[in-house]
């Protein structure tokens, strides 16, 4: 088939991640300079590392939304039963020797065909097994004839600002690539939703990289390059990854359920800033009628304080809260009602799959 065209980035997500080369670290090498070279560490991992292409269907309206407003009208009248083929292109690692991959939800999460190419060329198709948008993270599954190497999951909290960490993928369609630097930042917010904990790396990724496994110095994936921040639509240094403490549970929940369900509460939420000797709290801006917290007696102007014995001091925080927790459980909203604080119960419901708060 065709080489497969990096997919297209989400704009919010500022660009796809590529994956930075793994750092082995030398016992005899000085820590400024890194070992003499990455080369075992990399044959070692890269294996794991598969590239990924995707066939899209897209409606041949959208290809016209870059044009004036009276062209549009003119080309959707002629070409109105017409659909079109997108190619697109990313990368992911295998986590278990059955065939499992994970990913990009921005990936393979929209796709009518995924192709995986592992390490020694062979090309496999491969089916979704499930996806969560909230994370951006996906799982595949292909049905090699022998058991496949497989990537180590390690522990994304004990990386530390100034570790040496390795990228792996597919930038630019370019398969086998890796690149290398070090983590710049932790627990970074980019915008992108509700989970962002991002892990910020200055090793180069690019388009193409996004699913990619980010490497520790012991081969084991810390992360998976997701997004750039970039004024050119390139590398500019800044990437960011998801954690593998994330990563995983997800990981784990969509090969049991093949979904993620989330929690919600069926309100419109607000910041409230403190104010004297009240707290900072999350207002109730609107209510829905049928939602959860209406069934529980939550009103519109009350001020939400804390969550199951913890301050919550944003509406970011409760949304987060109340989503990771499992639709049919209790939780407990600490309220500010008219002067007086009350605790309620809430049954909590099933996140809808339009984004409500």
């Amino acid at each position: 088939m065709p080489a497969a065209m990096p997919a297209p980035i989400p704009r919010r997500a500022f660009g796809t991640l590529a994956l930075a080369a793994l750092l082995v670290r030398a016992r005899t090498a000085d820590a400024r300079t890194g070992p003499e070279s990455f080369s075992p560490l990399v044959k070692r991992v890269m294996p794991t590392v598969v590239n990924i292409a995707v066939t899209e269907t897209v409606a041949s309206n959208d290809a016209f939304s870059a044009l004036p407003p009276e062209l549009q009208r003119q080309f959707r009248d002629r070409f109105r039963q017409r659909r079109q083929q997108v190619m697109g292109a990313g990368s992911g690692y295998i986590i278990d020797p059955s065939g499992y991959i994970v990913t990009n939800n921005h990936v393979v999460g929209s796709a009518d065909k995924i192709v995986v190419g592992l390490s020694d060329g062979t090309e496999l198709p491969a089916r979704l097994i499930g996806a969560d948008e909230l994370t951006d993270v996906a799982l595949i599954k292909v049905s090699p004839p022998t058991p496949l190497p497989a990537a180590s999951w390690g522990d994304s909290r004990v990386l530390e600002v100034g570790d040496w960490v390795l990228a792996a993928g597919n930038p630019f369609g370019l398969a086998g690539s890796v690149t290398v630097g070090i983590v710049s930042a932790r627990g970074r917010d980019i915008g992108a939703g509700l989970f962002d904990d991002f892990i910020q790396i200055d090793a180069p990724i690019n388009p193409g990289n996004s699913g990619g496994p980010l490497f520790n110095m012991d081969g084991q994936v810390v992360g998976m390059n997701t997004a750039i921040l970039s004024p050119s639509g390139a590398s500019a240094g800044v990437g960011f990854a998801i954690p593998s403490e994330l990563v995983s549970k997800i990981v784990a929940e969509l090969r049991e359920k093949g979904r993620i369900d989330r929690g919600w509460l069926g309100v419109s939420v607000q910041d409230v800033p403190a104010s004297g000797r009240s707290p900072a709290g999350v207002g109730i801006a609107a209510v829905d009628r049928a939602g959860p917290a209406a069934r529980a007696g939550l009103r519109a102007g009350d001020v939400v304080t804390g969550l199951n014995g913890q301050g919550v001091e944003s509406a970011r925080s409760l949304i987060r809260g109340v989503a990771m927790t499992p639709p049919g459980n209790t939780v407990h909203l600490a309220v500010r009602r008219q002067g007086k604080d009350i605790d309620l119960p809430v049954t909590v419901g099933r996140r809808p799959k339009i984004e409500e708060n």
